[in-house]
């Protein structure tokens, strides 16, 4: 073998690895989700012989189904716009914050990673529950009469939602600010810009992929969160993630599940490159 030859091929061997846990891990389930997706409905079993559209038809022509997903895209984008809104100012304090302060900041952030996702959940239940702790507390200082509904709804979903993600929002934002030179900021001031005009001209445009990484990162994980929705939610509100276990684990319909599986998953990928492509097109670096 030439030294030429070699040396092409030593990239791929790097690679392969990764590649073989990639195909094996992600493309095959994916795929074997596509194909679970055209099978025919199974009676007492998950699934009959044959394939068939059917799945994809019963989903189109129930408005139910639309309705849910246009439900659980809401939910996602009221959860992302949120954490965006709170997350910035605590990013931007972390990146620039004093020194003394950061490590706590720090830990105030990662604290809701060090405890599972159902521990949280069921903590949400204790505060939002008509008996629970904010609605008590409200009644014994006479500001309601009767206990607030924030259980049970879309409400109470991205409330709690908005508590799990928010460290996926700012801690790429806090890397992206971490990443701009101030002096920019001061060289800018110098040529007579304001505060605002150098922060919205300078600072954002360049913490644009972190804020695109934090807002789908936050959005993706709404639109698959199955514990939070369903334990906050309960039967009153479904989302689309909560749907697919019922289908796959409950009634043991596996091309209908995975059929709802893969539309959500269309769904939310779409609504990614939409929203990647108008952040770049929107957000564009100053020139001097």
């Amino acid at each position: 073998m030439t030294p030429m030859r070699r040396k092409g091929l030593g990239p791929l061997i790097l690679i392969a690895p990764a590649a073989v846990l990639l195909g094996v891990f992600l493309v095959l389930p994916y795929l074997n989700i596509v194909v679970m997706s055209f099978r025919m409905p199974g009676q007492g079993t998950p699934y009959g012989p044959g394939y068939t559209i059917g799945n994809y038809t019963k989903f189109f022509a129930d408005s139910f189904y639309l309705l849910q997903v246009a439900n659980t895209l809401w939910i996602g984008l009221v959860t992302t716009a949120i954490c965006l809104v709170v997350g910035f100012p605590v990013a931007w304090q972390l990146a620039r914050g004093a020194m003394r302060f950061r490590a706590l900041a720090y830990g105030l952030v990662l604290s809701p990673l060090l405890v599972g996702i159902v521990i949280r959940s069921y903590g949400w239940t204790i505060l939002l529950g008509n008996a629970g702790l904010i609605n008590r507390m409200l009644t014994g200082m006479g500001l309601i009469d009767r206990p607030l509904p924030l259980m049970y709804n879309a409400l109470g979903i991205v409330i709690a939602l908005v508590h799990v993600f928010l460290p996926f929002m700012i801690l790429p934002i806090m890397a992206a600010i971490q990443g701009v030179d101030p002096s920019l900021e001061s060289a800018a001031r110098s040529l007579g810009a304001s505060r605002f005009t150098a922060f919205r001209r300078i600072v954002l445009p360049l913490c644009t992929p972190g804020i695109q990484a934090g807002c789908i990162l936050v959005f993706v994980l709404s639109l698959s969160a199955y514990v939070t929705p369903s334990l906050i939610g309960g039967l009153r509100v479904k989302t689309m993630a909560v749907t697919v276990v019922d289908a796959l684990i409950d009634t043991f319909q596996w091309p209908w599940g995975s059929a709802l599986a893969l539309m959500l998953s269309a769904t939310g990928a779409l609504c990614v490159v939409i929203f990647a492509r108008l952040t770049r097109m929107k957000w564009k670096v100053a020139r001097p």
